[in-house]
């Protein structure tokens, strides 16, 4: 994996998609080489391919039944288009470090206290997700191996108690954050390095260059 910062890890992720998302409908070949790039953006960031295989396939299942009324034409455009950004945003997520979200959330031009949101719900989210593995590694000790074996273990009483255990710890997270002086507000001013600052301008410009291209390339035709 190249030497990129987390914050800038994650504008140029939000820069391809955003590019992505504004092009013109039906405009294959600017398409093409947004999927180009974000092929490249995986291999870069050294995604490990059957972890991102099977989250593009239980998010593609979700959108094809959302795209699939819109007829074949225009929703053959939307997914994969959206394949695209999902390739994108997914690596650049899978390879984030543990407990580095709120590092990649720094330099974006968001208001401090949504920003703080963003990162106590990132936080928590780990919790849950922590407490979830846990008891799936559980089930598993106790002879409830498979999907199947999990489901039957997953009650209502049994999301009750992840829901407590989930809560506990994210009341002991807390406690220790108040003892280490938290108050109310976290330092989350970052600002890019000059040479950071020049690579995103470049991402931004090729964007817009091939964003604002297609519809040019749509009114001609």
């Amino acid at each position: 994996m190249l030497n990129i910062s987390l914050p800038l890890r994650l504008q140029l992720s939000l820069v391809i998609v955003i590019g992505a998302a504004l092009l013109k409908h039906h405009t294959w070949p600017y398409l093409a080489v947004y999927g180009a790039i974000a092929l490249l953006w995986a291999w870069l960031l050294r995604v490990h391919l059957p972890h991102l295989g099977k989250l593009l396939g239980t998010e593609l299942l979700f959108l094809s039944l959302l795209a699939l009324p819109l007829g074949w034409e225009r929703a053959s455009f939307l997914l994969v288009r959206s394949v695209i950004c999902l390739i994108v945003m997914n690596s650049f997520l899978l390879t984030l470090p543990a407990h580095s979200f709120g590092i990649a959330l720094k330099s974006l031009p968001l208001p401090l206290p949504l920003k703080e949101n963003l990162l106590l719900a990132g936080q928590y989210l780990e919790i849950l997700l922590s407490e979830v593995t846990r008891m799936q590694r559980s089930a598993q000790l106790r002879g409830l191996n498979g999907s199947a074996g999990w489901l039957r273990y997953a009650s209502a009483a049994m999301i009750g108690a992840l829901y407590l255990r989930s809560l506990e710890r994210a009341e002991r997270v807390y406690t220790a954050m108040i003892a280490r002086g938290y108050n109310g507000q976290l330092p989350i001013d970052s600002a890019l390095r000059p040479k950071e600052r020049l690579a995103l301008l470049v991402a931004c410009a090729i964007a817009a260059c091939l964003t604002i291209s297609s519809y040019q390339l749509a009114v001609n035709s």
